[in-house]
């Protein structure tokens, strides 16, 4: 830059020199030669203060919040310091500032791969990285600007994968926490190697095959239909054993009935009355006529029936004996 700058000052004092010679002679070209110096100082005073201008300019850069600044020197390449926030110094045109947002962001992957038991899983994976501030001198000089792009899609897809196939389908879902720890472990000690920090893995999606959640389905509706068939088991053995207690229960109580009316007749009477009480309830609450014989309903309390029933029930007695 400043050999440039001296040839160009250079050939402009030729020039001026050259048409102050060329002028009329006497005073009039002593005149034009004073002119033309003055010009080319002035031209050589406009060149200085434009190239102090452009290296006072472009030798100092600032360095943002989250972001750190790697240098490379046109004559010894990368220089091994990191710069840090706020104002900084280079030298113009040999030196040219790379600034790195060290700041945390995000990185989405989905990928389908099989688990343990061969069924196909879609796992999306959502991880937080940033570069390691110590190592961006490495970083810039073997993987560039965009190193994020060239390294985190290749190991997530094949840790993702590698975990994934240590599980069968059914722990994917019960053991949920257990394969995103170990996805991210193997994930941070891969991003070790390329120095780049993983703050947090974490597992956004899993999804089945449609085959598989059929499956899944119809094992969950077989389990339940098993459930409720064992269900109606119980229930009827409990109708069972209640319909065995009801029989018993009528039976001891025929028994007890026909004990009682063979020591004493006169418990015949007593149910008359009270079947005699329950019939003339039911036919006073209708609004219907009754036409049917007293007998027959059973509301003959005054009559001869009784008689009539101690009759049959002595001869039933004299035909046993």
């Amino acid at each position: 830059m400043a050999q440039r700058l001296r040839e160009v000052f250079q050939q402009v004092s030729q020039r001026a020199k050259s048409m102050g010679g060329g002028s009329g002679g006497g005073g009039g070209g002593g005149g034009a030669g004073k002119a033309a110096q003055a010009a080319a100082r002035a031209v050589s005073s406009a060149i200085a203060a434009g190239a102090l201008g452009y290296g006072a300019y472009n030798s100092v850069y600032t360095v943002q919040g989250g972001h750190r600044a790697v240098v490379y020197n046109r004559i010894t390449g990368m220089k091994d310091t990191v710069y840090g926030e706020g104002l900084n110094f280079n030298i113009p045109w040999f030196e040219r500032p790379v600034m790195y947002d060290i700041r945390t962001r995000p990185v989405n992957l989905q990928t389908l791969t099989g688990s343990k038991d061969l069924q196909m899983v879609t796992i999306a994976i959502r991880v937080l990285h940033k570069p390691d501030p110590s190592n961006l001198v490495k970083i810039y000089r073997f993987m560039g600007m965009n190193y994020d792009e060239r390294i985190l899609p290749s190991i997530m897809n094949e840790c993702a994968k590698a975990v994934v196939a240590r599980y069968n389908a059914n722990e994917l879902l019960t053991k949920r926490a257990e394969v995103s720890a170990d996805i991210t472990v193997e994930l941070r000690a891969r991003a070790a190697n390329f120095n780049v920090i993983l703050e947090d893995v974490a597992i956004t999606h899993l999804a089945f095959s449609p085959e598989y959640a059929k499956a899944v389905e119809a094992k969950q509706v077989a389990q339940q239909d098993a459930e409720r068939a064992k269900y109606i088991v119980i229930g009827a053995m409990e109708e069972k054993k209640t319909i065995i207690t009801k029989a018993k229960g009528e039976a001891e109580s025929a028994e007890l009935i026909g004990t009682a009316v063979k020591k004493n007749p006169g418990f015949m009477k007593l149910r008359r009355i009270d079947a005699a009480k329950d019939i003339a309830d039911v036919v006073t609450g209708s609004g219907n006529k009754v036409y049917l014989n007293a007998d027959s309903l059973l509301l003959n309390l005054l009559g001869d029936a009784d008689e009539k029933f101690e009759k049959s029930v002595s001869q039933k007695k004299g035909w046993r004996s």
